[in-house]
């Protein structure tokens, strides 16, 4: 533990926002998971929700500096890409 007082709180702060990124990363994580089991489920309608509550999610995790702007982009394409194929399979 440190002994200089900034140090103590750079201790305490950053502890607080390790403990806030991993609830927000995990949130993040079952938003895409969710997305991933409706559309595997072949429900359209939910499918349609989890996609766009993933997407969200993702784009607020950039905003917090999260993940990276390229790697949300990636989740989000590949989502839309399997929710399309299947809205296509579905017609």
């Amino acid at each position: 533990m440190p002994n200089i007082k900034s140090a103590i709180k750079r201790v305490k702060t950053s502890e607080k926002r390790r403990a806030l990124n991993a609830s927000q990363k995990s949130a993040l994580r079952t938003a895409v998971k969710a997305a991933d089991t409706a559309i595997a489920a072949a429900d359209l309608e939910a499918a349609k929700a989890a996609v766009a509550l993933a997407s969200k999610k993702l784009d607020k995790a950039v905003t917090k500096g999260l993940i990276h702007k390229n790697k949300a982009a990636r989740k989000k394409s590949r989502l839309a890409q399997k929710l399309n194929a299947l809205q296509a399979q579905q017609a």
